[in-house]
Formats: structure tokens, C-alpha cells, sequence
């Protein structure tokens, strides 16, 4: 879909990376631009995980991109990049504010060469404000954004989710503006400046919640750990007599009838929430008398809201997972097969496939370098000086 489109990627960590591999997903050119040592996610992996030397943490980031090497501190290689992005359709940043005005690469210097040019920063927290300058990173700004304070029980601590969920989340608002701004560029043959930050991605996260709070409602983490602050009870997650279930949503009448337990009608529905640890005390007495599996076959065939607990083990063998083809595997050069979380939307009923492996660094400096029409002996020459 975004065929003929150019993208040029000044990006690192997970929030700039995954918005450019969404792009190149779509078909779009993305030409990630990185240091002669290699972008910072090439030799950081969270848990060490590596295969073959590779991380896994830039394999998951990175397919269907190309990777030029450059010194930007160089005049010839600042005039490469320029080159670069006056054929361009979008440059997408995630440096602190400031750096790549300093690069000679900012908003206002861009736009007088390239005026179609779409201009994208991520940062953490805006390129203005008090905090434009601290460092912006996911569990952080779960914590800054109220997503920590929100998670747990009444009396345990502040609690992170188990994923990186603000970086992601941030990614996808930065190439949903970035798609708007070309959209919009198709119009007035104008390029625009495109920011999204993670500050902003934690508070979207919690539309629902923070609106709530917003007009007068102050929430309250459950005792019992399993219900949400602001949702009548049930809902969380409840132990069987071998494991685990979710319950969500579910009216007193029907716990009541699955249960075989009147208790639950004397409650009334205008009262579930005031008296939810009430309610979630009888269904855990409930459910801890049976397994999991036989409640799964109960509740199916009652239409009770509910899922299984499922680890990363379990999920990743679930059919509907496995039918929606949510697991792709890639043949990279060095890393072997890697396994990887395949592009999130479908188009006409297939989602975009793999076209390229993440690249090796630098492996389409001389291609590009060609396109822009360099000849060799300047090529051999550029190249000596990134130790490419």
C-alpha cells in the first residue's frame, strides 16, 4: 500500500524502530540510517537474548529495512543524507529534542530543501516542556503516566505491566500520524510535522480511566488483587483448583445460575460495584472448587465471559492465534530462523508479508549510494571513511 514511498529512519530503542517497521510492512522504502558502530539496539537484547550473536531485541524492529552506515559528523556524508532526503517522503526521529537540529537536520532546515517532505519526531515526553530533556523510557512512564499506581491490589506496591506497552503503543501513534500527514499532503502538496511521545501514548493508553477520573469518579485498586478500580466485580483473574481463569462483565444472574448459588441475585445489579470484593470473595470460593477445565467446558456453554491464563507457552500454540497467522518466521543471514510477531492488521484479508530479513549494518550502503548517483570511485571513497 505505501509502494513508491520513502522513508528515512533516524531511530533506536523499540518506540522509533517498530513505527518504521510498520511502514516498511506497508511497502514503504525504509532506509534506517545508523552509526559506523550500528544502531544502539544491534548490541542490547533485555534478557541477553541473542541467536547467533544477533539480538533479538533489533530482529524484532527491523525487517523490511535497509540499513545505510553514514558519520553525520562528516560534511560529505551530511551531504549524502541530504541528498537522501531531498528524494524523500517522510523522515522518521527518535533523538532527544534538539539533536537533530544540532545535525543540521531539523524541521525548519528540512522543509525549505524538500516543502513535501513529512517530518516525524518521537520523543519521550514532547520536543517542548519541563521534561523535554530527561530520558524517556516504557516502565518509566508507566510510572510518571499513573499506569503503575493503577495496577495491583489496595495494599501492594505500584505495579508495571509485564510488557512495553507505552513504546508500542507510541510506535503505532506515530505512524498513524504519519499516514494522516501524507493523506493530507496528497491535498495541498504540502509535507507537515508529525510528534508523537510516549507521554502522550501512556495517557491514550487510559482513555477510559482517566476520563472517568477527569469527571468525578476516583477509583480504587481492588483488595482481593482481581478486580480493576474502576469496573464492577467480577473482573480479573481467579485460581481454580488447578490453575487459573478470567472472569469480565458478567451479570449477578448469570454467576447465580452457573454457580447455583442465589446468594448472588440478593446483591442486585445496582450494587455490584459498591459490594465487588463482596461478589469477588464468592466466586473465588466457587472456582477453587473445580479445575480449569471443567469451568471452561461450564462457562462455554453458558456464553460466560471468561479466558484461560495462558503463558507465552500457551499462546503462542492457542488456535485463534495460530490461525490468525499471528507468528511469522524469517530466514536471516547470520541469526538462522527467527521467529517473530507478524505485521498486526489485515488487508483485503492477508496481511503484508516478510520481503526482507533485518539487515546486516550497512548492507545497502553502495546500492543507495548508487541511487543518488554516485559513482564508484566516490562510493570506495565514502565507504573507507565509515570502515564499510
Amino acid at each position: 500500500m505505501l509502494d513508491g514511498i520513502r522513508v528515512v529512519s533516524f531511530t533506536h530503542f523499540l518506540q522509533g524502530p517498530s513505527a518504521s517497521q510498520l511502514l516498511a510492512d506497508l511497502g514503504a522504502q525504509v532506509v534506517k540510517v545508523e552509526p559506523p558502530t550500528g544502531a544502539f539496539e544491534r548490541s542490547w537484547s533485555g534478557p541477553d537474548a541473542y541467536l547467533n550473536g544477533e539480538s533479538v531485541f533489533f530482529l524484532l524492529g527491523n525487517r523490511n529495512v535497509s540499513s545505510l552506515v553514514v558519520d553525520l559528523k562528516d560534511h560529505e556524508w551530511l551531504e549524502v543524507v541530504l541528498r537522501l532526503l531531498d528524494e524523500s517522503d517522510v523522515l522518521i526521529e527518535s533523538f532527544r529534542p534538539g539533536v537533530m537540529d544540532r545535525l543540521g537536520l531539523g524541521w525548519d532546515q528540512l522543509r525549505q530543501r524538500n516543502p513535501r517532505l513529512v517530518y516525524c519526531s518521537l520523543s519521550g515526553y514532547g520536543s517542548e516542556g519541563p521534561y523535554r530533556d530527561r530520558p524517556g523510557q516504557d516502565v518509566l512512564l508507566q510510572s510518571l503516566s499513573g499506569i503503575a499506581a493503577a495496577t495491583g491490589t489496595a495494599d501492594g506496591p505500584p505495579t508495571p505491566v509485564g510488557a512495553s506497552i507505552v513504546d508500542q503503543h507510541g510506535a503505532v501513534l506515530g505512524a498513524f500520524g504519519i499516514l494522516a500527514a501524507l493523506h493530507g499532503r496528497e491535498r495541498t502538496g504540502r509535507g507537515a510535522r508529525v510528534e508523537s511521545n510516549l507521554l502522550s501514548a501512556a495517557l491514550d493508553l487510559q482513555i477510559e480511566p482517566l476520563s472517568y477520573f477527569l469527571n468525578g469518579y476516583s477509583g480504587r485498586r481492588s483488595g482481593s488483587g482481581v478486580s480493576s478500580p474502576y469496573y464492577k466485580a467480577p473482573y480479573g483473574v481467579f485460581a481454580t483448583a488447578d490453575g487459573h481463569l478470567t472472569l469480565s462483565l458478567n451479570a449477578l444472574a448469570l454467576l447465580a445460575a452457573v454457580f447455583e448459588d442465589d446468594w448472588f441475585l440478593g446483591i442486585g445489579e445496582e450494587l455490584s460495584y459498591a459490594r465487588r470484593e463482596d461478589v469477588n470473595a464468592r466466586v473465588a470460593k466457587h472456582l477453587v472448587q473445580r479445575s480449569t477445565a471443567e469451568w471452561t467446558a461450564v462457562f462455554t456453554a453458558a456464553k460466560v465471559w471468561f479466558a484461560p491464563v495462558n503463558t507465552y507457552a500457551d499462546i503462542v500454540e492457542d488456535p485463534q492465534v495460530r490461525h490468525n497467522e499471528s507468528v511469522v518466521e524469517v530466514d536471516h543471514p547470520v541469526a538462522g530462523t527467527v521467529k517473530l510477531l507478524g505485521h498486526p492488521v489485515r488487508y483485503d484479508g492477508r496481511r503484508p508479508g516478510v520481503r526482507s530479513a533485518p539487515p546486516e549494518l550497512g548492507s545497502s550502503n553502495r546500492s543507495i549510494l548508487a541511487q543518488l548517483g554516485y559513482d564508484t570511485t566516490e562510493i570506495n571513497r565514502l565507504q573507507a571513511k565509515v570502515g564499510q
